[in-house]
Order: structure tokens, then sequence, then C-alpha cells
């Protein structure tokens, strides 16, 4: 699938590491790149059912339309998918801690 990103930061954290790095932390840095390589490798979002530690689900009400998959406990990526192209929107805290 093709990949974009809603915005210049999001796709600089993926062609930098040191920038994700600095953004977010070495664990969350890494998981990103990897999710983002997946999600381009992938041929459909059902794809990602069969990576169960992703934890892949698509969101209701307000942010309907929007899928989330899990880079480390606390740290989730959205995106959505509109025919053959993903789109990184945020990556976000869970929790809101």
């Amino acid at each position: 699938m093709e990949v974009q990103f809603g915005d210049s930061k999001l796709r600089k954290c993926f062609e930098k590491h040191k920038e994700a790095v600095r953004k977010w932390g070495s664990e969350v840095a890494r998981k990103y790149v990897q999710r983002v390589q997946v999600l381009q490798n992938m041929r459909s979002p059902d794809d990602l059912d069969s990576f169960r530690q992703f934890r892949h689900h698509e969101l209701k009400g307000e942010r309907s339309g929007e899928h989330v998959i899990s880079l480390t406990a606390r740290y989730r990526l959205h995106f959505t998918v509109q025919g053959n192209v993903v789109t990184i929107l945020e990556v976000t805290k869970h929790y809101g801690d």
C-alpha cells in the first residue's frame, strides 16, 4: 500500500530515526518505523489481523473511519485507509499521561 503522512513531522520521524527518538523515545521510535513499514507492505487493513500484538481495530464515534495499532502499552498509531492509500495521522498516548 502507499503510505502518506498527515504532516511533515510524521514523515520526518519516519525518515530520520533521530527525530523520532527525540520526539517519543527510542522504543516508540523504533516501533513507529517498523509499523509504518508493515503498513507499506500490506495488501489491505485485514492483513494487520495476522499481527495480534498490534491490537488493530477501527475507532468509533467521532473518530469513526480511523484505524489504530499499538506501538507500546501506552502509545498508539492512528491512520486511515482509503483504497490503496494509508494516511498516518498521529501517534498518541492511549491513556493521556
